[in-house]
């Protein structure tokens, strides 16, 4: 089974899964002859959301920012920073008067450098002594369709350790993946949704590891 992402970034290249023993692995079952899928068999995973923080190394007038910037709004008493949005790249900052700003809503790794670096520009241009600092990617959130039903009664008799599923709260089980450290919602059509990763190589390593218990519990 292989797979790729569907946002391709030349500066960015999802490296291969290491070999290191995963947890994960003691815990499959057997695979059933019959599940085995051709080998041209490809899955696009689709990165949905970037979370970036950094800081501008200053103080912020948020009543300052709100007053002189477009696309933004100020509401204290519902939230106690900033929300500025921007429309290329597509993705919103949450700046706060510590100078410490949260960058979301970007589809890939570039949207979000070039977005946090354009919101930090305009923090400058109102006169603001700002110092682009501490960028980190915190959260990576994809998507993936397997296009097979799973029975996830059964993942979760399976592999309880790990997951959690209580479809009457949620349709989907919730999978804690502890290396690399990811969360997965994996819902009963094959679609999985990956949170918590910091890297696409954690989503490819995430993947790698998760397929074959997957295709283990794939209903027939």
């Amino acid at each position: 089974m292989q797979f790729h992402f569907k946002i391709e970034d030349k500066d960015v290249v999802p490296a291969a899964a290491s070999h290191v023993i995963n947890p994960h692995s003691a815990l499959q079952p057997q695979q059933p002859a019959v599940l085995v899928e051709p080998k041209d068999a490809q899955h696009e995973i689709k990165l949905q959301n970037i979370v970036a923080t950094f800081s501008v190394n200053c103080e912020l007038d948020l009543k300052t920012i709100n007053s002189r910037t477009r696309n933004s709004e100020y509401s204290p008493k519902r939230f106690r920073g900033v929300i500025m949005r921007m429309h290329s790249p597509r993705c919103t900052a949450l700046i706060f008067r510590t100078g410490k700003i949260i960058c979301t809503g970007a589809r890939n790794e570039r949207d979000a450098d070039i977005g946090s670096r354009k919101f930090a520009r305009i923090l400058q241009k109102l006169g603001f002594p700002v110092k682009f600092m501490e960028y980190k990617l915190q959260n990576i959130v994809a998507t993936v369709d397997l296009r097979f039903p799973i029975r996830l009664e059964n993942l979760n008799q399976v592999h309880g350790q790990f997951s959690s599923y209580e479809p009457e709260m949620f349709p989907g089980l919730i999978y804690r993946m502890v290396k690399p450290r990811i969360v997965l919602l994996i819902f009963v059509n094959g679609k999985v949704v990956f949170t918590g990763a910091k890297s696409r190589k954690d989503i490819m390593d995430c993947l790698d590891a998760i397929s074959p218990i997957l295709l283990s519990f794939r209903k027939t």
